[in-house]
């Protein structure tokens, strides 16, 4: 039995669920399906969580799903920002966008607890900060959801063994001859693809380096579909063409990372703006001269004109190019630590307002309840094909 806050009660239902609707449009969220094919109205708010609640007809009808989800380990930083955030903003009108925070991935390595939760809450901080807005995006913690890790054990064993030692993560920290791996970084990829498949996305955004993880989602759907009937919808990866991978100021041929070792090389979005200016000017370039996108034979400069391009609505290589013809590296770096100043005091006074607001855990309880509406009843339908069910719930 379960009690909408607007008095009326609903038998039959488990508690865990929550309730949506007004009026005579008024449903537990199991049969939040139903409400696709109920004729009159096209809106439907969500009593009990308010007005980031809503479920609309033509939504559904009409939007293609992109997920995405991001690990926490350390503080964001700007290359997470072009590669990612920014663009879950400009998703966000259209896609129905579900966007979570990784939190059981982040443990494979060890963690402090302190610091973990401090992560996670500038994480949901910084989503809204870029510009997430929770009336179009849903939020979430992935532990919130726990239907991620059942689905994720249950794809694990309907991985393969030769899969998993195909994944790049687990197979570098090997080959660096690194010790006392988890079992968790080697199955990992098993759980990415139960936070993928859960909710039938139609796309996935990521980074090219990340294509790889996509890649095995999509056979293991594709196997168990052949296995078990249609299970699963087999998601695109969708790769951005600009600022999908952003790198080190210091070194360009590796990603822009949190582990940077010299804490130069990376810019994080709540650096104060004099230090993420030091970084800028810092930042590695060569003795050409020459304001150029050539990946290849200047990889320092065409890292900045990235950056620049990426801040800039996607501006043009060749108009970057074009402005700075005839100028020294100096001015080229002024130019892009200005861009990158004017966006990180933009999103920090934003997270400086979400944090004094206390809104964070609103946000992720709604969140975790438009989640578990869609990913409940998958669980339920994956365990129902493979015989794992008794009784019917």
């Amino acid at each position: 039995m379960v009690k909408c806050r607007c008095g009326q009660v609903y038998s039959g239902v488990p508690e865990h669920l929550p309730v949506i609707g007004s009026g005579e449009n008024r449903y537990p969220a199991k049969v939040i399906q139903q409400l696709l094919n109920k004729p009159g109205g096209t809106a439907h708010s969500g009593v009990p969580f308010g007005d980031a609640f809503l479920f609309t007809r033509r939504r559904y009808q009409s939007m293609k799903r992109m997920l995405s989800g991001i690990k926490p380990t350390g503080q964001l930083h700007l290359g997470n920002y072009i590669g990612a955030l920014s663009k879950f903003v400009s998703y966000q009108d259209e896609y129905e966008m579900i966007a979570f925070i990784a939190n059981l991935h982040c443990i494979t390595v060890p963690q402090d607890p302190v610091e973990l939760q401090k992560n996670l809450q500038d994480c949901v901080a910084l989503y809204l900060a870029c510009g997430l807005d929770p009336k179009k995006s849903t939020i979430f913690l992935q532990t919130d959801v726990k239907e991620h890790a059942q689905l994720g054990y249950i794809l694990c064993c309907h991985t393969y063994m030769g899969e998993l030692n195909r994944m790049t993560q687990f197979k570098d920290k090997q080959a660096h001859g690194e010790k006392n791996l988890s079992g968790g970084l080697y199955t990992y990829p098993s759980l990415m693809a139960a936070d993928i498949l859960i909710y039938d996305p139609d796309y996935v955004p990521v980074g090219e380096d990340q294509k790889q993880h996509v890649e095995l989602t999509r056979d293991i759907a594709i196997r168990m579909n052949n296995r078990y009937g249609k299970l699963f919808k087999i998601p695109e990866p969708l790769v951005p063409k600009v600022g999908a991978r952003i790198m080190s100021l210091t070194d360009p041929s590796k990603k822009m990372s949190k582990s940077d070792e010299t804490n130069k090389g990376c810019i994080y979005l709540l650096d104060d703006l004099k230090t993420a200016r030091k970084k800028i000017m810092g930042a590695k370039t060569d003795s050409l001269g020459i304001i150029k996108f050539d990946p290849e034979n200047q990889p320092g400069v065409a890292n900045l004109m990235q950056i620049l391009s990426s801040l800039s609505d996607n501006r043009p290589m060749a108009d970057i190019e074009a402005e700075f013809a005839g100028k020294g590296y100096g001015d080229f770096k002024r130019a892009v630590a200005d861009k990158v100043c004017e966006e990180l005091e933009m999103i920090q006074g934003r997270y400086n307002e979400i944090i004094a607001s206390g809104m964070i855990e609103d946000v992720l309880y709604e969140g975790a309840a438009k989640a578990r509406s869609l990913a409940a009843p998958k669980l339920e339908t994956v365990q129902h094909a493979i015989g794992m069910e008794i009784i019917s719930k």
